[in-house]
């Protein structure tokens, strides 16, 4: 029997997702990282990718993208469209996602379901486990979400979801306490699906009934909620003073001032972190000015896609230039950054075991930075994607 031969990564620093090492070689074996060696004392018959210089991170993990590459899922609620979302993510450097379906009909919610078996069965590169934001939020915070379309959870929708996580790898769901009982999120969580507040009226105390319950965090902290007052602290005191609550974070300036992201990053109460998503829209790696959803206009402009009537409507946002943004704007080192991007979201959904960061038996997905955090090639398990 042949051994599969061992690659080594020389020539660049390599940060781990803890810390960073140099003189090192990161190697990888049959899709898997295998460790490090000093750079000088390589495997025999290692295969050898020397690189010129730069830094070494995880791959991106994003558990919040509608769309990209011209595709919205809401609109191609099949394995093709999934698959276009995923590839175009690649080269941004988001090599595992969460693509996720907007408030939609039955019927698109079926096929999106369908579909993501499909993708799940074709091995599609990328391609982690579907986010379903809605239908079971808030009428009055539901931003870009059809209003005839959201609606309470019933039994059944319980079940579909129920059902749905036995086969996916990473499920999570957005719904408004006000919407959903305790007793549904509880059944929610003991299934294993990662149930995340968002598009909610509920203040504090209602919030910290639902975290209470297993819901896991909150879907981007700060829109679509309620915010910080000094006698109501709203969803978003109760996301940053609870230690289990995750957030995720939409970090392009648009979405939340940079000072009131400053704030939350100093203010969060751990373990749990905030995580970056970019909840991307199709215009992600085209040069569209507009687009469709659930039959109404979404127009690009100056780095904001927004409703006729202003309100923002998703991101036109990839992971790197959050990372940048991060460490440009708030001053973040790299390190952290980097965290937020992979690390983070990785540890919230239970799978850092084998995503965002490096370490024996995690996959090889594998970005090769700039130290201006310039993407100059990506692998996914492996597989040169970028």
């Amino acid at each position: 029997m042949t051994a599969h031969p061992t690659t080594a990564f020389t020539g660049a620093d390599i940060f781990t997702g803890h810390t960073t090492l140099s003189g090192q070689a990161l190697l990888m074996q049959m899709g898997k990282i295998t460790g490090f060696c000093p750079a000088d004392q390589l495997p025999q018959n290692a295969k050898k990718i020397e690189l010129q210089g730069g830094l070494l991170a995880p791959g991106f993990i994003d558990l919040q993208v509608n769309g990209g590459g011209g595709v919205l899922l809401n609109e191609a609620p099949c394995a093709e469209g999934l698959a276009t979302i995923c590839k175009a993510h690649a080269p941004l450097g988001t090599t595992a996602l969460l693509p996720t379906l907007i408030t939609d009909s039955p019927q698109v919610n079926a096929a999106t379901r369908a579909a993501a078996r499909e993708a799940l069965a074709n091995d599609t590169l990328g391609f982690l486990g579907l986010h379903l934001e809605g239908p079971h939020l808030s009428i009055a915070k539901r931003g870009a979400h059809a209003e005839e379309l959201v609606r309470p959870m019933k039994e059944q929708d319980l079940q579909n979801l129920i059902a749905l996580k036995q086969d996916l790898p990473v499920l999570m769901v957005t719904v408004a306490p006000e919407n959903v009982s305790d007793e549904q999120i509880r059944r929610l969580s003991e299934a294993g699906i990662y149930v995340s507040l968002g598009h909610s009226t509920a203040g504090f105390a209602r919030t910290s009934e639902a975290l209470a319950a297993g819901a896991r965090g909150v879907t981007h902290l700060f829109n679509a909620m309620t915010g910080l007052g000094h006698r109501e602290p709203g969803m978003v005191g109760a996301a940053l003073s609870n230690g289990a609550a995750w957030a995720g974070l939409i970090a392009d300036g648009y979405h939340v001032q940079k000072e009131m992201l400053n704030l939350a990053l100093r203010a969060k109460q751990g373990p749990a972190k905030i995580f970056l998503v970019t909840d991307a829209m199709s215009t992600i790696g085209t040069d569209m000015d507009h687009f469709t959803l659930n039959g109404r206009r979404i127009n690009r402009a100056d780095g904001r896609l927004t409703l006729e009537n202003g309100t923002l409507a998703g991101a036109d946002l990839d992971m790197i230039s959050a990372v940048r943004f991060v460490i440009n704007e708030l001053g973040l080192s790299k390190e952290e950054a980097l965290r937020m991007a992979s690390l983070y979201p990785a540890q919230a959904i239970g799978l850092s075991a084998t995503l965002g960061q490096f370490s024996e038996g995690a996959d090889a997905s594998i970005l090769h930075l700039s130290y201006d955090m310039q993407i100059n090639a990506v692998w996914i398990k492996g597989e040169q994607a970028a």
